[in-house]
């Protein structure tokens, strides 16, 4: 719970919903829904398995909706955070989590210490984000502009094919 909530400082400097992005096991969704229970949080999860389970844990929680789904799918610059823990690698979680951020938002991708911020900047450049700002755990991606007309790419196209 504690890593989940390394992210609480950072989502709380922007306003507007939170989507947690290939949410699985309902981290960091659900911890930072129980610590900002003004806030509206999404679980979007594409497997239906794990949408059952994220259901049942978020029963208890108001500000929780669970909805299964990709995010290619999803409604552009609409979030006011987009969160991603575990989801695919940084850039790929950055295609996929940023389109979802209105202007004014941020991405908050939870990554290693390897993980390659150029290439998370090149890819939030072109989706209308800034550079990503390095916190330990963390790479954020303020959304500076709305996603550009040919994002996101079809479902599978960021994995198989990354920007980055």
């Amino acid at each position: 719970m504690d890593e989940s909530l390394a992210a609480l400082d950072v989502v709380q400097r922007f306003e507007g919903p939170i989507v947690d992005v290939g949410s699985g096991g309902g981290a960091p969704g659900i911890p930072l829904a129980a610590a900002l229970a003004g806030r509206e949080v999404m679980l979007l999860e594409a497997n239906g398995h794990k949408c059952v389970f994220l259901r049942e844990a978020a029963r208890e929680f108001p500000n929780v909706t669970v909805v299964q789904g990709r995010a290619e799918e999803q409604e552009k610059d609409s979030f006011g955070v987009a969160v991603a823990k575990a989801l695919a690698p940084p850039p790929v979680a950055a295609e996929w989590c940023l389109p979802l951020v209105a202007p004014g938002g941020a991405a908050v991708l939870y990554v290693g210490p390897s993980a390659d911020a150029a290439a998370v900047s090149r890819v939030s450049e072109r989706l209308g984000g800034g550079p990503a700002d390095e916190t330990p755990g963390l790479l954020v991606l303020r959304k500076l502009e709305p996603t550009p007309a040919v994002f996101p790419r079809r479902p599978g196209v960021a994995k198989k094919r990354p920007l980055a």
